[in-house]
């Protein structure tokens, strides 16, 4: 994986990255682009996504793999701005209850009795997205407050 950054301005991209932020999967259909908010989850220098049943980002990949990544962690009160843009490919992978454990736990914590129920119980109807990037941009565009 190609990392691309300024010097002068970049940040720690594996600190973003452990924290529970909003990714935005870009996928296309046809000439269409597509953006789905998305839970993630990185390990290995790969991300990991949870699709369900209902979700339609992964016909998608299963048609074009090619995808983009962004990932935005801002603070207004502060001017914080760290923004990671990943290019690559996906995959669609069988559901992994060990993965998809690790991305629901980010979000809403270790203890499962207490995840909403959407998010419990998830089986084999689902499906797993591998995001394999081939590079990503680091850029920290923080503003003065």
């Amino acid at each position: 994986m190609q990392i691309i950054r300024d010097k002068k301005r970049s940040f720690d991209l594996e600190i973003m990255l452990a924290k529970p932020l909003f990714a935005h999967l870009a996928t296309v259909e046809g000439d269409a682009p597509k953006d789905s908010p998305v839970w993630f989850y990185w390990e290995g220098n790969e991300l990991w996504i949870i699709g369900t049943a209902k979700d339609t980002f992964p016909n998608r990949i299963h048609n074009n793999s090619k995808c983009a990544i962004g990932i935005v962690d801002f603070d207004c009160t502060t001017g914080k701005v760290h923004h990671a843009g990943f290019r690559g490919n996906g995959t669609v992978e069988p559901f992994n209850t060990a993965i998809a454990y690790k991305i629901i736990s980010k979000y809403l914590g270790k203890d499962d009795t207490k995840w909403d129920k959407r998010f419990q119980n998830l089986d084999a109807s689902n499906v797993l997205i591998k995001f394999k990037p081939k590079s990503v941009v680091v850029r920290d565009q923080s503003y003065q407050i």
